[in-house]
């Protein structure tokens, strides 16, 4: 049973590097392993899903997870990946996000099932008290100069500068490690690829302190195949908070994974047996337009993040870009409204000029420059490819008036099968 996770992290191919003995020691005994949040938002977003789902697969396969929240190492900031010092945040903010953090995290971890129990810990736990004094005597002595800067993680900044306050991040981290072996019996850390050499100064820190033998694992970074960074949308990251990013929002991410994509989306982010994952892959290179592999990622994650009434929402929502009548788009409130058409351009034209009717070719090519001329607009609403709140206009002697209006607000103009434009009416 305890061997399983490693297994089950090369196979979805999530595995980077593991410090030798480390599978040896998952399959003989329950084990505890943590990983680090650092609370930088007030919500986690799905960059941090990996981790989430690490924890959660380790759990499954009946060992302890602890989740980590830096409390403590988050004043500082990790230099890790990043290319420009983090900015410092205040206590207040800093509260904020370990509440919101803590919250999710708690949504996905199972901490009432007996001895693998998860637990959810803040290092400022035992940091807030510790004098700085007695941190480089009991601490610093044990990890040298020459050691910390041959590590990635600082390496990769001293050209552009580095202080050393991130400078001793790794001395932190180091700390919480041997602070979780000593009290939690916690003997491996795990973290993105980007994390090796903050962990193994951890382990490290261990042996040369209290002939203790900790050990790591790693899983891949994840990128997209065109090589843009994972997690990001147009409009930026992608939240795991709904507040932040509405479920429909964050169900079409994943809906719009390229087919490249799709295949190790489907193995790293879901909890599908091998022989589903397989079977799925099979049925989508049978017919790739029906979009299987990206529906059963959409579904997957949607339903363990916001639910499966959010999943149905979302679904139905998405329904009514492509299938759905003037009077389903009346049925949204307007948060979601506006998220199904983020990113869609968008005119405003006067609510008086509409009350007294606006003929569509001039709606269509002046007030709202849908088109760039009368001609243009007139030849393609012939051909039958101009529809005004999903249904197709048919005269170009039309007038768009007050009753062609969405909520009392909005015009939705669709030009040819792609093409949205919204019209905000003020």
């Amino acid at each position: 049973m305890f061997s399983s996770f490693v297994e089950e992290l090369r196979w979805r191919g999530a595995m980077q590097d593991m410090m030798p003995g480390t599978e040896e020691l998952l399959s003989k005994e329950m084990v505890t392993a943590y990983i680090g949040f650092d609370p930088t938002a007030d919500s986690l977003h799905v960059g941090s899903l990996t981790q989430i789902i690490t924890l959660i697969r380790l759990q499954k396969a009946g060992h302890k997870p602890i989740a980590l929240i830096g409390g403590a190492t988050g004043m500082v900031g990790d230099p890790s990946g990043k290319s420009a010092e983090r900015n410092l945040q205040d206590e207040e903010s800093l509260a904020k996000n370990i509440a919101g953090i803590k919250s999710q995290l708690e949504k996905f971890l199972n901490t009432n099932c007996g001895v693998n129990s998860a637990e959810l810990i803040n290092n400022n736990e035992w940091m807030e008290n510790y004098s700085f004094i007695n941190f480089i005597r009991d601490v610093g002595k044990f990890l040298t100069v020459n050691y910390m800067m041959a590590k990635d993680s600082v390496k990769n900044r001293l050209e552009q500068g580095m202080s050393f306050t991130e400078f001793s991040y790794q001395l932190l981290q180091a700390y919480d490690f041997y602070f979780l072996y000593q009290n939690k019996n916690c003997k491996i850390q795990l973290g993105g690829s980007d994390q090796w050499g903050n962990i193994t100064s951890g382990t490290e820190l261990i042996r040369r302190k209290c002939s203790g033998e900790a050990y790591a694992i790693t899983t891949q970074l994840i990128k997209k195949s065109d090589g843009s960074k994972f997690g990001k949308s147009e409009s930026g990251n992608i939240w795991l908070d709904r507040t932040k990013t509405s479920p429909y929002k964050f169900y079409q991410f994943w809906r719009n994974t390229p087919d490249a994509d799709a295949e190790n989306f489907i193995k790293i982010f879901t909890f599908l047996t091998k022989e589903e994952t397989e079977a799925l892959i099979e049925e989508h290179k049978k017919d790739p337009g029906k979009f299987v592999l990206q529906k059963a990622l959409a579904k997957a994650l949607t339903v363990m993040v916001h639910g499966e009434e959010d999943y149905n929402l979302a679904l139905e929502t998405s329904k009514v870009l492509f299938e759905g009548t003037m009077e389903d788009l009346c049925k949204l409130d307007e948060s979601t409204f506006m998220d199904v058409f983020d990113g869609v351009p968008q005119f405003e034209v006067s609510k008086d000029e509409i009350i007294s009717g606006v003929g569509v070719l001039d709606f269509l090519a002046e007030k709202t420059k849908v088109f760039p001329s009368k001609g243009e607009a007139r030849k393609m609403i012939q051909g039958g490819g101009v529809r005004m709140n999903k249904a197709k206009i048919e005269n170009i002697e039309a007038m768009v008036t007050s009753s062609n209006l969405i909520n009392n607000r909005y015009i939705l103009i669709q030009r040819g099968k792609k093409d949205y434009f919204l019209c905000s009416v003020n």
